[in-house]
């Protein structure tokens, strides 16, 4: 495990595996690297590249300093692609890809950019997230209701209702209470862009790299809807689908795109 130390004093850690150009993975919500898809996907492109995962703050052995602000996680991805020599491509997933764009947008030295389904809603094919989500949400985390908090956000993201009681007795169910005060992290970037209402055409000018987009044939409308709206507003983005996939993503399958794009 390496370390790197942010703008603000923020101890981020990560792990280094592979050859090659630098590739820098960006979780989605809840995920770290002990849980999350980016496990399993870092062992398939390092071959091809020097794969760099890392503990979003406040996740897994990284730190974290309050308040949170958006601008802080995008010095964290500018710290870890100074500690790789200055350049890096970016892979994110989710609120992850939502991230990665902040990052290319904002910072420097990203090569090329790879964004996987950042759940964007972007007209009326689903509901927009509720006014005042966010300040509920914080509430729970402020009360140590983490559990709540975790079924609060579930219940955005369309777990169905039946199953939703039922997490408490899956495994998985202590590492997602683990890190369930970064969920206001996540909806605070993404909730602007969850209104329902056409993504802003000159949001992300700044973002001049080359851009892969990708949604999931099996996902559902108003996620492929906002992907290729994404695509339709970055200037050097192509979209691509991946025909039998949904948000699960398998690793198998993005695996070989990921390379294909980063590699050409």
């Amino acid at each position: 495990m390496g370390k790197v130390t942010s703008k603000d004093g923020t101890v981020i850690a990560f792990d280094r595996t592979g050859e090659g150009p630098a590739l820098i993975l960006v979780d989605g919500a809840m995920c770290h690297r002990q849980f999350g898809p980016m496990g399993p996907l870092a062992p398939l492109l390092a071959p091809h590249f020097s794969v760099v995962r890392y503990d979003r703050r406040g996740r897994g052995e990284s730190g974290d300093t309050k308040p949170y602000q958006v601008e802080r996680e995008v010095e964290d991805i500018q710290a870890l692609i100074d500690e790789v020599g200055g350049s890096a491509h970016v892979f994110g997933i989710s609120s992850g890809a939502a991230l990665a764009l902040e990052a290319a947008n904002r910072g420097n030295g990203i090569k090329k950019l790879a964004l996987y389904e950042a759940p964007f809603i972007v007209d009326d094919s689903r509901s927009p997230i509720p006014d005042g989500y966010l300040a509920e949400l914080n509430s729970l985390i402020a009360c140590d209701r983490r559990g709540d908090a975790v079924r609060l956000f579930m219940k955005l993201v369309g777990v169905p209702a039946l199953f939703i009681p039922l997490m408490r007795f899956m495994p998985a169910w202590p590492k997602l209470k683990a890190v369930a005060h970064t969920l206001p992290y996540d909806i605070t970037i993404l909730q602007d862009n969850q209104r329902g209402k056409p993504l802003p055409a000159n949001q992300w000018d700044s973002v001049t790299v080359s851009t892969l987009v990708m949604d999931g044939g099996k996902s559902p409308a108003w996620m492929r809807n906002a992907m290729q709206a994404l695509a339709q507003v970055l200037p050097t983005a192509k979209l691509r689908t991946l025909e039998g996939q949904t948000h699960m993503v398998k690793p198998k399958l993005l695996a070989p795109v990921l390379v294909e794009f980063f590699a050409d």
